[in-house]
């Protein structure tokens, strides 16, 4: 692998900005009087490259980067592929693609020649969480699981704006953040996903789910959705329970499921016995009966329901352990 040639491949922009952003900070350390040149493949031709990246008058150091090489005409694709092969000292050159078949050749040819790689792919919908998990530990932070989630459904998949608000949570709450601190600063934006409650008690998470729901009543948002969550939560956990292990894959089609949501029931179905999982359903069927107007008190029926559910819960883990 050689650190004069660098790849950054994936459709994320924001990451790959990054990415190039890294290199030249790096170079610059190194000696603050390196020069960048910035150059697009749809803008720029063979000799343009050769421009950029011919020995300089007075042999600076610099770092030349190429952007969208998917984008590249016949004529700069090859003189890639030609410097690539006998790269100039002194000279970082950095490439940048989208990652797609279009302008594959490229990419082939800067990995052949033993290039740094950076992978810089969007984040799927089930990895997003483990995105902010990590901006944040970049950044010396940590936040609850509820928060975590709270502020994905706030700020939405953009991996720009979630970085941005993980920058700005970290540095203003002292590095931990609750689900109240993501609230404070994305009011009118952020709403508890019933979702995420259901999430949360069917792990056993009593205190967050708690901290969750109390704060989607504190803003307004409707019982009966999260009552609907929960109860959607237990027939899945159910479903999966009986259909037993196997790959989430694979199940999803037999049981008209995501298959994140059966493989995060696969993680959890070990601490419920199905007894609890019968007493479960009748707890959420009456959670649901209190909700649509059966209690005075909507937000106690969803507060004793969720309590009542972790319990069994835990009852089910502990009564596993004991059989075995």
């Amino acid at each position: 692998m050689t650190r004069s040639l660098r790849l950054v491949v994936g459709d994320d922009e924001f990451l790959a900005e990054r990415a190039v952003s890294m290199v030249v900070e790096e170079a610059r350390k190194e000696d603050p009087a390196t020069v960048v040149e910035e150059l697009t493949a749809q803008e720029t031709s063979a000799s343009g490259l050769m421009a950029a990246i011919s020995p300089a008058l007075f042999d600076d150091r610099r770092v030349v980067v190429v952007r969208n090489a998917q984008d590249a005409r016949k004529d700069l694709a090859e003189a890639i592929l030609a410097y690539v092969a006998n790269p100039e000292p002194g000279v970082t050159f950095v490439v940048t693609h989208s990652g797609g078949a279009k302008g594959k050749a490229i990419v082939d040819g800067l990995r052949g020649a033993g290039a740094s790689v950076v992978n810089v792919p969007k984040p799927k919908y089930d990895e997003r969480n483990a995105f902010v998990r990590d901006e944040l530990r970049r950044l010396g932070a940590r936040a609850t699981e509820a928060a975590v989630d709270l502020l994905v459904e706030a700020v939405g998949s953009g991996t720009r704006d979630l970085a941005a608000a993980c920058q700005q949570l970290a540095a203003d709450t002292g590095g931990r953040i609750e689900v109240a601190d993501v609230s404070r600063y994305y009011r009118g934006k952020a709403e508890v996903n019933g979702y995420s409650v259901a999430d949360a008690v069917m792990a056993g998470n009593l205190s967050t789910a708690l901290e969750s729901v109390r704060w989607a009543l504190h803003t307004g948002v409707d019982p009966v959705p999260i009552a609907d969550a929960l109860a959607d939560g237990v027939r899945v956990l159910a479903r999966v329970s009986a259909a037993g292990r196997g790959d989430a894959k694979q199940l999803a089609s037999r049981l008209g499921l995501h298959w994140y949501r059966i493989k995060k029931a696969q993680g959890w179905a070990p601490a419920w016995s199905s007894d609890a999982l019968v007493r479960a359903m009748q707890i959420v069927a009456t959670c649901n009966v209190d909700v649509r107007g059966g209690a005075e008190d909507r937000g106690y029926a969803l507060e004793r329901a969720i309590t009542e559910l972790v319990g069994l819960r835990t009852a089910g883990a502990r009564s596993r352990r004991g059989a075995g």
